[in-house]
């Protein structure tokens, strides 16, 4: 079951989700309309599943920096969002797909006990000037069903992330061996 923003905004005041920094005016009737950080890496060479990722960064200027395609850009959320309650699925939304942009496509799940800002993967089918703290996507709250199993209870891989992380899959697969 999806949350309504009055809900949303509920269960905020009643600290089951946290939202920081919150702002009521960017609730909408089934979710939280979430801003870009002020951070980009940009992915450099062929990418390895079994290596650590390569990648140059660079903080947003207040009047953007244009995305090209062809490239592929890790960013993050300005917000940093989490339920112990509820999970959370993130995703772009019509005002940004209108643009080109391709945002977050592989991982819109936020389990129970994940508060982060999130990392964002990021994709410009034209070249397009993104700036710091535009609307960039949507952020929906769901009821799960059964017993709660908290994200931060698992050791997963992520669990601390504060910014942008790039893939950690080599972790899983040392040398690309099976």
């Amino acid at each position: 079951m999806i949350l309504t923003g009055p809900a949303i905004a509920a269960a905020h005041q009643a600290g089951r989700i946290t939202i920081d920094p919150y702002d009521p005016d960017r609730l909408s009737p089934n979710a939280y309309d979430w801003r870009l950080g002020s951070t980009l890496r940009i992915c450099e060479g062929d990418l390895d599943a079994a290596s650590p990722t390569t990648f140059s960064e660079l903080t947003l200027p207040d009047d953007g920096y244009v995305l090209e395609p062809g490239h592929l850009y890790l960013g993050h959320t300005l917000e940093r969002t989490g339920s112990e309650t509820y999970a959370q699925l993130l995703n772009g939304d019509r005002t940004t797909g209108s643009l080109g942009i391709w945002v977050h496509v592989s991982a819109p799940l936020g389990h129970q006990g994940h508060a982060i800002r999130w990392t964002l993967e990021i994709r410009a089918t034209r070249p397009v000037r993104v700036r710091p703290g535009m609307t960039f996507g949507k952020l929906v709250f769901l009821r799960t069903h059964g017993s709660p199993a908290s994200y931060q209870q698992h050791g997963l891989k992520y669990r601390t992330s504060e910014g942008i992380e790039t893939s950690r899959l080599y972790e899983e697969n040392p040398g690309g061996r099976r």
